[in-house]
Formats: C-alpha cells, sequence, structure tokens
C-alpha cells in the first residue's frame, strides 16, 4: 500500500472506529495467538495530523509469526516480508476486497520487537507532550505541502521532528 499522493489531514476521530473495524477482523483471524493489536502511528494520536492511513502492529510471540502469517493469508492479506525493517513483518492488501475497511497497513511484530517499542514509545510519547505532537503536525502538513507527489521527500523534511523525538526517549 505505497502513498502515491501525500495528504495530511487534521486529526479525525473516526480513525479510531477505522482502526477497531480492522482489529475485529485480524482479532476473529489471529485467535489467542494474537498478545495484542496496536494502533500505532500518527492516526492514533488525538490532535495529531496524519495521512488517513491506519497504522496497526499485531504482538505475537515469536514462535508464532508464521502461524499469524498463514492466518492472515487465509483472510486476503499477503506477506511482504520485512521490508528492510528487521522486527516486523508488512503485510498488503486488494484494495477491493478490504474496500469496506479504512486504509491500512498492517504489520505482524514479535513482542521483543525493537520496532514495535520504537513504535509504542513515540505514540505513547506524541499522546502525552502537547507541545511535540504540535511541532510534528505543523512539519507533517508543511511536508505535504511541499511534497505532494514524493513520499520520499515528505518522510526526509520530518526526519529531524521523528530524530529529536526518538532522541529525547533515548531509541
Amino acid at each position: 500500500m505505497r502513498t502515491k499522493y501525500v495528504i495530511v489531514e487534521p486529526y479525525n476521530p473516526k480513525w479510531k472506529e477505522d482502526f477497531e473495524a480492522i482489529k475485529s477482523e485480524v482479532a476473529q483471524a489471529l485467535g489467542k495467538i494474537a498478545l495484542s493489536i496496536e494502533h500505532v502511528g500518527s492516526t492514533s494520536v488525538e490532535d495529531l495530523s496524519a495521512k488517513p492511513i491506519i497504522d496497526i502492529d499485531v504482538v505475537v510471540k515469536e514462535e508464532d509469526v508464521s502461524e499469524a502469517i498463514a492466518r492472515l493469508s487465509k483472510i486476503g492479506y499477503q506477506h511482504e516480508g520485512n521490508l528492510g525493517i528487521a522486527g516486523r513483518e508488512a503485510f498488503c492488501y486488494d484494495e477491493e476486497q478490504k474496500k469496506h475497511l479504512q486504509v491500512h497497513h498492517l504489520y505482524v511484530c514479535p513482542e521483543n520487537s525493537a520496532e514495535l517499542k520504537r513504535h509504542i514509545a513515540f505514540r505513547d510519547y506524541l499522546r502525552t507532550h502537547e507541545a511535540e505532537r504540535e511541532e510534528y503536525s505543523r512539519v507533517k502538513a508543511e511536508a505535504a505541502r511541499l511534497f505532494p507527489d514524493d513520499i520520499e521527500g515528505y518522510i526526509a523534511h520530518k526526519a529531524s521532528v521523528i530524530e529529536k523525538i526518538y532522541k529525547e526517549l533515548g531509541l
């Protein structure tokens, strides 16, 4: 689900409902092997502007990663590997098959994954640090204006704010 055109919107409370709808389908498919299903990324932070794409980390035990991949394939998700980021397995899907759900990125992460810990720490930090949340919102909106057709430019433009937060978190 590669972003082709960058759109950043003000926070939308509906994103919580969108997450819950996706979570429900994923939880039903995974059953007890899902230790938790986490809403991460900018749509999970109230008052933070975001691309309207729900990011989800499914947390499983290390030994259950393969089973999670198999079960998700049965409900229309295709495994894409880790896409160069250790500690998470990425999935794509046919947009027509999942049109009843908000556009989303789905990842399976072992419970000890460093990438999972970064996602959770970043989300929780932004939820509790208003000034940094406002700065990140501003920079994201600016990046979308400057790089509407260039996801790499968008990502690079906001990288300094992300790195500053990671540094504050010791990540």
